[in-house]
């Protein structure tokens, strides 16, 4: 059966549009927001006759043209149907009390990844707190998490909350972004107009995608997300963000891999199968060379191991990318004692002041600390997680609205 996303499904049915006859309607989106025909969602909406005031753009901006991390959208206007574009990731993060204003509905048809640390999320929450505020109604427009339903991680302990941290969640969530809107909800007690446009025939348990309709082209929901692997892989490859390893912005495959100069990725590769084994299912780990062309270690020819989530290799079930990211650091504290694998806090991980990148990023110390403890094993990772995996999966039986 053909998955209908949101989108896809209001312009479909008139009846779905018919509550927003007369209302003026904002559309929070980026490079992926598009039809099954490819079609970007403003051009739809508009083509559909929906009358759409504003225009509102996450982290790497509407037209999403920063390739790095951490680079802020500028307002602009629109230059083909004349209205505001408002940046949720420049001089704000949260969206004005001007802007608010510039509309009644706000339709958010954003492609996640389907981990915590993906600031989408975080500008979701952001929306429905103004929403809140300024009694507005929020519409999600809901799409696959192509990560699919599995659950992995620690949970993000108080006080460690940050825009890539935006509550007490796993890593890898397991939800939708309309799902997820439901769990803010109801974890804030948020009072404001919510509706989630569902998707049709989206099984998240399905192959080969398991998460991701293979029927549908994959289109980078930002840069350095070039493809359904990377998604895959996200939720543990985004913790080298936080360590001085290259995760490979600078090459074509970002977000997949991680390496340096200074390591034999073979090495690595076996010392991972010596520690943990029955971490490493599901996927496939190969020695490469990359040589960045910007970001961390540019220029310098690096070894490196690649994260294959994909091909005959690939089991869903089995693939845990927290923990192959979390016991890729081990293998290197182990085989280099006295590697420098953290950034410092001179690093402002997203904004944040006097703490390191990694703890910002995993929402404790706790996964840092057990790299560095060189007593620790796999079985002291999986005390702390697994509690926490099983506290995640009853906290969101309430919010899921697919099987």
């Amino acid at each position: 059966m053909t998955t209908q996303f949101g989108i896809d499904r209001l312009l479909a049915d008139p009846a779905l549009r018919k509550p927003l006859e007369g209302r003026r309607v904002a559309l929070l989106a980026h490079p992926a927001s598009v039809t099954a025909d490819l079609t970007h969602s403003l051009d739809a909406l508009v083509a559909a006759g929906i009358n759409v005031s504003a225009v509102f753009g996450p982290q790497h901006g509407v037209r999403g043209d920063l390739q790095d991390n951490m680079m802020e959208s500028p307002d602009f206007t629109d230059p083909v149907y004349r209205v505001p574009c408002f940046s949720l990731y420049g001089e704000v993060r949260r969206p004005s009390g001007q802007s608010m204003h510039s509309f009644d509905v706000m339709l958010v048809d954003l492609q996640d990844l389907g981990c915590r640390i993906y600031t989408f999320i975080t500008t979701l929450l952001y929306v429905l707190e103004a929403a809140a505020e300024h009694g507005k109604a929020v519409w999600v427009l809901d799409r696959p998490n192509p990560a699919g339903r599995p659950v992995e991680g620690t949970l993000l302990r108080p006080g460690w909350e940050s825009f890539v941290g935006a509550g007490p969640m796993a890593m890898r969530h397991g939800l939708t972004m309309g799902e997820m809107g439901r769990w803010f909800i109801r974890h804030f007690g948020l009072d404001v107009d919510y509706r989630v446009i569902e998707m049709a025939g989206w099984d998240p348990d399905a192959a080969p995608g398991c998460g991701w309709p293979p029927e549908r082209a994959w289109i980078n929901p930002s840069p350095n997300a070039p493809n359904v692997n990377m998604a895959r892989a996200y939720a543990g490859t985004v913790m080298v963000e936080g360590a001085t390893l290259s995760e490979g912005r600078g090459t074509t495959r970002p977000l997949e891999l991680f390496g340096a100069p200074d390591i034999d990725a073979r090495a690595v590769i076996a010392e991972m199968q010596r520690l943990a084994p029955g971490w490493l299912g599901g996927c496939k780990l190969r020695d490469i060379w990359f040589q960045p062309t910007f970001h961390k270690h540019v220029g310098a020819l690096s070894s490196g191991v690649h994260i294959h989530a994909d091909g005959p290799w690939y089991d869903p079930a089995a693939f845990r990318p927290w923990r192959v990211q979390a016991l890729g650091f081990k293998a290197i504290r182990s085989l280099y004692p006295d590697y420098s694998i953290w950034r410092g806090t001179d690093f402002k991980y997203e904004y944040t002041e006097d703490v390191l990148a990694i703890d910002v990023i995993n929402g404790s110390p706790l996964l840092r600390e057990w790299v560095d403890d060189a007593g620790a094993e796999a079985g002291d990772l999986d005390a702390l997680a697994l509690p926490d995996e099983a506290a995640w999966r009853e906290e969101v039986n309430g919010v899921r609205l697919y099987r």
